[in-house]
Parts: structure tokens; sequence; C-alpha cells
């Protein structure tokens, strides 16, 4: 069962969340805060898996709550439901580390969704979102290993999964392997993606 918690001033938004939520199998919402410092304080004395949090609250905004729980708490998961869409909001989120991002236009049922993705370990973020995109503006390195690292470059360069194993003298199921493994870790949604990624951002990977 994943243990959620919600925080969002919008006290409609809380409880749509809620009755969406409210007989699934999966999910149980532990507690609600209406503020980012309230929610600090329901983490003290339950033990949630995912937050589901706004950016602009009260007291204390998402992004400080997300890198503050980040740093107390690194194993609890942060996905932002949010009307902001411009990327700097985009780009504060996950350099808090934020492991998802909804726009708040969309359906509700999309909420579920990304919950069950980020907590089976995936990034998920709204399709309008240019994820790749994001990433290089923030200069961001995401955690890949040394090795899928040396394959992002040779993807960028045109390669496929058969001239990548023969240079790297491995075998191809290897290759398969470690796409799939960055495309989970990036929050991307297949090979076209992870292509598109690969070309702009692996510059960053010297």
């Amino acid at each position: 069962m994943i243990n959620l918690l919600i925080a969002d001033d919008h006290v409609s938004i809380v409880d749509a969340t809620k009755l969406l939520l409210e007989n699934d199998p999966e999910i149980t919402v532990i507690g609600t805060a209406h503020d980012g410092k309230e929610l600090l304080e329901n983490i003290k004395h339950r033990n949630p898996d995912i937050i589901l949090s706004d950016i602009s609250m009260p007291r204390m905004n998402g992004i400080e709550m997300c890198k503050t729980i980040k740093k107390t708490h690194p194993k609890i998961k942060v996905i932002f439901f949010s009307m902001f869409e411009h990327d700097d909001a985009i780009n504060d989120a996950i350099k808090a580390g934020a492991s998802g991002y909804l726009l708040k236009r969309r359906p509700l049922e999309e909420i579920r969704k990304a919950i069950i993705e980020v907590s089976r370990g995936k990034s998920y973020f709204d399709k309008n979102i240019a994820v790749e995109e994001i990433y290089t503006k923030a200069d961001i390195k995401p955690k890949l290993s040394p090795t899928e690292r040396v394959i992002l470059k040779l993807i960028a360069q045109g390669k496929q999964s058969s001239e990548i194993a023969e240079i790297r003298h491995t075998a191809v199921g290897t290759i398969i392997k470690h796409r799939k493994n960055m495309i989970q870790k990036l929050g991307l949604k297949g090979k076209g993606e992870l292509m598109r990624y690969a070309l702009s951002v692996h510059k960053h990977y010297n």
C-alpha cells in the first residue's frame, strides 16, 4: 500500500483528490496539509511514501518544503500538482528533488497514474513538459552510471544497439537493458525521447 500525504491550500483540490482515492486498492491518503510547514509537522507523526503538493502555498511554498524533505527524509518522493507551467517553476521543482510534475488542468485521474509510476521508482512529468529540454536548461545531470553516460553519448552519435554492443564488447541484450534503465531514470517515454534527450544533453557528459 502506498501512503500518500497531500499538501494544497485549496480545500477543493484536497477534497477532490481524497474522494478520487477513497476506495483505491493501492493508495491510502494518510494525511493532508494546507501549507508546507503543516506538512512537515505531519511527517513527524506519519510515514508517507509519496507527497502530492502544490507549489504556491502560504508559510512555506512547495519548493522549500521539497528541499527540506529531501534532506531529512530522502526516501520520500514528491510529486507537484501545480498551475505553473513555465520553465522556471519546473526547473526549481526538479532541482528541489521532485519525482513528478503535473499541471492542474489535467484530469484528476492522472494523479493516480503519477503516484503509481513514482512509487515504482520512475519519474512522471506532464505530457506537455519537454523533460529533456528542462534538464538541459537546468544543467542537471540525472544519476546515470558511468557506463550509461558512455552509451548515451553513443546514442547521440546515432549508433544502434548492435553497434554500441560491438564498441563496448558486450551483448546486445545488455545495451538494450541499459537503454531501458536510462528511459526509466530520466522519466522518458521510449527510444525516440531517449534519442532526443541524448542529442540535447550529451555535451554535459564529458
